[in-house]
């Protein structure tokens, strides 16, 4: 596929299986075209690895953090369990979050924690908000430990961020998706994965083992969840889809 973009004419043509078809800027269609185009360059030059949160680096497209406060607010979450914790920058934001909501915690599952890492969260004026367990999120151990820091009552909602692999992610799923409260979300991030393949950093196999298809496959084989977009609240613009580096990733609880 090809896409031109002419800035005099504010126009994007997108020449596909001998097809060309020609979008103004302003329209919809041209939008996410752009915006397909601007997600590959932006995993090309690491776009993400250029913010912090309240000082720890976080590595999330900014977009995407945003919608998730907003999933937070709207679903009135008590907590947020967060697989694959790195610099603890998204566990922070998470934080940060229910810091101002007055209520909510967060519990990061990481394997392997850097020392610094720990030490950076350990001193963060957040932690008494953050749990952090040590393991492999797939590990029975480490599953049931964290089900056992739940309490009766609290709306929980889960975001898949470690190991990104279709065979890893979908373990996840099955393991936390029962600790999903109704309503609820279990997010498996990062299925651009399937975009990106072919560019710097990536695997012939990311077209196939990535967080999206992990996600669809999980959804047909259990009846009790759906990928669902959440409805967002605002929106009085012509786009119509998220620009984002979680496509096809909001897996709600239904029952």
């Amino acid at each position: 596929m090809k896409v031109i973009y002419d800035e005099t004419a504010a126009t994007v043509t997108q020449e596909k299986d001998g097809t060309s078809v020609t979008h103004p800027l302003e329209s919809a269609e041209g939008f996410e075209i752009m915006s397909r185009a601007w997600l590959r360059a932006s995993w090309d030059v690491k776009y993400i690895y250029a913010f912090s949160w309240f000082g720890r680096p976080i590595i999330q497209l900014p977009e995407d953090m945003i919608r998730i406060q907003e999933v937070l607010w709207r679903d009135k979450v008590d907590v947020i369990i967060e697989t694959g914790v790195a610099h603890g920058g998204s566990l922070v934001f998470y934080a940060s979050i229910f810091k101002a909501m007055g209520k909510g915690r967060v519990i990061g599952i990481e394997l392997d924690l850097r020392a610094h890492n720990r030490a950076a969260i350990d001193a963060h004026p957040l932690r008494d908000l953050i749990t952090l367990v040590d393991g492999s999120s797939i590990a029975p151990e480490t599953v049931e430990h964290v089900r056992s820091l739940l309490k009766p009552g609290e709306r929980v909602m889960v975001m898949l961020d470690s190991n990104h692999t279709k065979p890893h992610v979908l373990a996840e799923l099955r393991a936390y998706g029962t600790m999903v409260t109704p309503g609820c979300y279990i997010v498996a991030a990062d299925g651009i994965m399937e975009i990106v393949a072919g560019g710097p950093r990536t695997k012939p196999d990311w077209t196939t083992s990535n967080p999206k298809q992990a996600a669809l496959t999980f959804v047909a084989e259990n009846p009790d969840f759906i990928i669902e977009e959440p409805v967002w609240d605002f929106n009085e613009g012509a786009v119509r889809e998220r620009v984002t580096y979680w496509p096809s990733a909001f897996v709600k609880r239904v029952r």
